[in-house]
């Protein structure tokens, strides 16, 4: 494998950005940022895993419950604090798990606690404060609409995201972890990241986006390519799209966003445009960064894995590759990522 050179990679990958038809997007006030100091102690020791269990909990605090998408959007997604004074540290890319209050009846008729249920965690590991007291979830409300009547059955709402999206502050929430070692960041700085999220998928990638612009970590000044393909159904579905126009602004050498809105885009073949038919837009590209050492990393819904998957064996093909032993590679050198739920 070649060493990857950053600067000729944003080249490659910027050459092509006035090439395509430009997204409307929700409206963001755009801003430019300035690094923040960070305390260099959470920089020590080894990255923390499962530190607390669902049998022996760490006790969180929301701090803030925040709507995060427009009124067109096609779900309800919240931005949610949580202070936890630094006591469940974690690294980029690590999720929490979070136990909802009440009980439910198991498969034996025994009344039980409600299971753990996992999210990414959306924030460095110095939390949106900077100073790794708090951290950061982003959570869609699970609801169920009855085909025939159109109306919500609250008998088969998701119990754990409505429980968050409801939550006050002051709230107190049971947490486990952190967990997950798949989706962490490369240790060196000028990696070349390829970020492919759908929905809630973007969480992980807000983690690595903060520490990587928002952040003044010394010994750690991010100077690669952070290229982020982001799908949602429409303008309103977009997620962080005020921090996102502002990185941009700031740092428009190291950061790239591709859009695939499915319900205001058409792919090549008159369809819908998703996050598939996005990346396949710049294969060429990715395949060729890839060879040269970047990381690609996949997090969202499953279902969005066999439209990449698939997409990716026909361009593989097309350039005389078996793309199983290509990613097979990938995976080997630790650059292939991929969390789905």
């Amino acid at each position: 494998m070649q060493t990857i050179n950053a600067s000729a990679a944003r080249g490659v990958a910027f050459k092509t950005a006035g090439s395509r038809r430009a997204v409307v997007v929700r409206a963001a006030a755009t801003t430019t940022l300035t690094r923040t100091n960070v305390p260099l102690a959470l920089e020590e020791g080894e990255m923390p895993l499962n530190t607390f269990s669902n049998k022996k909990p760490f006790t969180g605090t929301i701090r803030s419950v925040k709507r995060i998408v427009g009124p067109n959007a096609t779900g309800e997604t919240c931005d949610i604090v949580i202070e936890t004074n630094g006591d469940i540290p974690y690294w980029e890319g690590q999720s929490y798990g979070v136990i909802p209050p009440g009980t439910k009846i198991n498969s034996k008729g025994k009344e039980v606690p409600h299971g753990v249920r996992l999210y990414s965690i959306a924030a460095s590991r110095y939390g949106d404060t900077f100073d790794g007291k708090t951290t950061t979830l982003c959570v869609r409300r699970a609801v169920y609409v009855d085909p025939e009547t159109g109306k919500e059955d609250p008998a088969k709402k998701g119990i754990c995201s409505n429980f968050l999206c409801d939550a006050e502050p002051g709230t107190q929430i049971q947490m486990t972890g952190p967990a997950g070692k798949v989706l962490l960041l490369p240790e060196s700085p000028k990696s070349v990241l390829i970020c492919v999220a759908t929905g809630t998928g973007i969480a992980p990638f807000r983690s690595f986006w903060r520490r990587c612009f928002f952040e003044n970590v010394p010994g750690w000044k991010f100077d690669g390519l952070f290229w982020l393909f982001m799908g949602v159904a429409n303008s309103d579905s977009l997620l962080y799209e005020d921090e996102i126009q502002a990185i941009k602004a700031t740092y428009p050498d190291n950061f790239r966003v591709d859009y695939a809105l499915s319900r205001e885009q058409k792919n090549k073949s008159g369809g819908k445009m998703y996050i598939q038919d996005k990346v396949e837009e710049y294969a060429d590209i990715i395949f060729k960064l890839l060879d040269e050492g970047a990381h690609i990393y996949f997090c969202g819904l499953k279902g969005m894995m066999p439209g990449i998957t698939s997409m990716l064996e026909r361009v593989a093909k097309a350039k005389g590759l078996n793309f199983e032993e290509f990613a097979e590679k990938l995976k080997h050198k630790n650059q292939w990522h991929v969390e789905v739920y």
